[in-house]
C-alpha cells in the first residue's frame, strides 16, 4: 500500500490494521495467553495515551482496530503499543526480531454519528465484528460456531456482551450501542447480536459487513484508500493535510516526497483539491472566465493568465498535464508541457506587475 501521511488531531477516528510479518501467526499460543496479552498491553495503551476503542478483533496473524484519539497521538500511541507487544511476545517466546510486516495502516474514519445503523462510522464497527464470518470462523449452522458471539477474540464476546462492570473501561462499547438507537441494558446488548447474527445469515461471507456509501465500497476502501466518509470529510481531512504541510515548511521539514507516497490516493486527492484551489485564486486575480463544464474558457492570443496558471500547478502538485490541459483549455499535455516551460523562461523585467505578483505568491 503507497505510504500516506498519518494525518492526527484531537478527536480523530480511525481503522488500524496490521499484519504479521511475512503474514506469520501474531498470535501463536494454544489457549490464547498470547491475545490476552495483547489486550493486556492494549488496555495499558489506552491507560497512556486516552486512546477510547470503539470495536477490535484478533485474527491469527493480523487484527482490527476502531479507536478515538481524544488527543493528536495516533503515531505516539500505537509505536508504543506495537513495540510493547513486540517485546512481550519475543521474550514470551524466547524470540526476537520483528513481530509485524510494513507499518500499521490507519484509515481516518468519518464520525458522522448517525443513528440507526447508518453511519461509516457504524458501518465500519459490523465490518470488524464480522470478520470472523467473513473468515468462515463463524458462520450460519455451524455446529458450536453459528454466531458472532461464539468468537471468543472480538469486542462482542468480550465486551458489548457483556454488562459495563464486567467489560473492559478502555471499550467504548455504550457509545457504539447507542450508534445503532440501542441502550447500554441486556435488552439492546442482545438485540446487538442478533442484529450482526442477522447479517452473517443475509449475505455473503466473503462480503458480510463489506457495505457501499456514496460510491465507496468499505472493503476496497479499508485495502487501498486513506479515509471512510463523506466528500466533506475528504476536503476537510485534506484541510488538515494542508495545515500540516504548511506547519512543516515553517518548520524546515518536508512531507513525504517519495515515489511510493506520490502514488497513492491521499497524494492524489490532495494535489487535486491542491490545483482547483490555484484554480479558483486565478480566477480572482486574472478574472479568468470559467467556460463548459468545469473548464476554463481559452484565452486570447498573446493572454499569459492561463499559462501562468498551468505553471503555478505544475509546480505545486503532481497533478497530470493531460487534466491540466482539459481544464485550462490548453489543447493537448504537450501544449501545457512546452508553454509553462517558456513562461518559466521569461525574465521578471518582462512581465507585467500583475504576473510577477502572481509568480511570487505563495500557493
Amino acid at each position: 500500500m503507497p505510504r500516506q501521511v498519518r494525518i492526527e488531531f484531537p478527536g480523530a477516528f480511525y481503522h488500524v490494521m496490521a499484519r504479521g510479518n511475512r503474514l506469520q501467526p501474531i498470535f501463536t499460543s494454544p489457549k490464547g495467553a498470547d491475545q490476552e496479552l495483547f489486550l493486556k498491553t492494549l488496555g495499558e495503551a489506552c491507560e497512556r495515551t486516552g486512546f477510547r476503542i470503539w470495536a477490535w478483533v484478533l485474527m491469527k496473524n493480523h487484527y482490527h482496530l476502531v479507536l478515538e484519539t481524544p488527543k493528536p497521538n495516533l503515531v505516539s500511541g500505537m509505536s508504543w503499543f506495537q513495540n510493547t507487544y513486540t517485546r512481550r511476545f519475543n521474550t514470551r517466546h524466547k524470540q526476537w526480531g520483528r513481530l509485524f510486516g510494513d507499518r500499521y495502516k490507519s484509515i481516518l474514519i468519518d464520525d458522522d454519528h448517525k443513528s440507526g445503523g447508518s453511519s461509516y462510522l457504524a458501518s465500519l464497527l459490523d465490518y470488524v465484528h464480522l470478520n470472523p464470518a467473513r473468515a468462515r470462523i463463524v458462520s450460519p449452522g455451524k455446529k458450536h460456531a453459528n454466531s458472532v458471539l461464539d468468537y471468543p477474540w472480538s469486542s462482542i464476546k468480550r465486551g458489548y456482551a457483556l454488562a459495563p462492570k464486567v467489560r473492559p473501561q478502555w471499550l467504548v462499547a455504550d457509545a457504539g450501542l447507542e450508534l445503532f438507537g440501542l441502550n447500554d441494558n441486556a435488552k439492546g446488548r442482545r438485540h446487538f447480536v442478533e442484529r450482526l447474527d442477522d447479517r452473517m445469515n443475509a449475505e455473503e461471507a466473503k462480503k458480510c459487513g463489506a457495505g457501499e456509501k456514496e460510491g465507496q465500497t468499505l472493503h476496497s476502501t479499508l485495502r487501498r484508500g486513506w479515509y471512510w466518509g463523506s466528500e466533506q470529510f475528504k476536503e476537510t481531512m485534506l484541510e488538515e493535510l494542508d495545515g500540516m504541510s504548511t506547519a512543516k515548511r515553517k518548520a524546515g521539514k518536508a512531507m513525504p516526497s517519495s515515489n511510493d507516497y506520490a502514488s497513492g490516493t491521499q497524494a492524489k486527492d490532495h494535489d487535486l483539491q491542491h490545483a482547483k484551489a490555484i484554480i479558483d485564486k486565478a480566477v480572482k486575480h486574472f478574472g479568468l472566465k470559467h467556460g463548459k463544464g468545469q473548464s476554463i474558457q481559452k484565452a486570447a492570443y498573446g493572454d499569459l493568465s492561463v499559462v501562468a496558471t498551468a505553471w503555478a500547478i505544475c509546480r505545486n502538485t503532481s497533478i497530470p498535464q493531460r487534466w491540466i490541459a482539459e481544464r485550462l483549455s490548453l489543447g493537448s499535455r504537450a501544449n501545457v508541457s512546452e508553454r509553462v516551460r517558456k513562461f518559466d523562461q521569461i525574465e521578471p523585467a518582462n512581465l507585467s506587475k500583475e504576473m510577477r505578483k502572481w509568480k511570487m505568491m505563495n500557493f
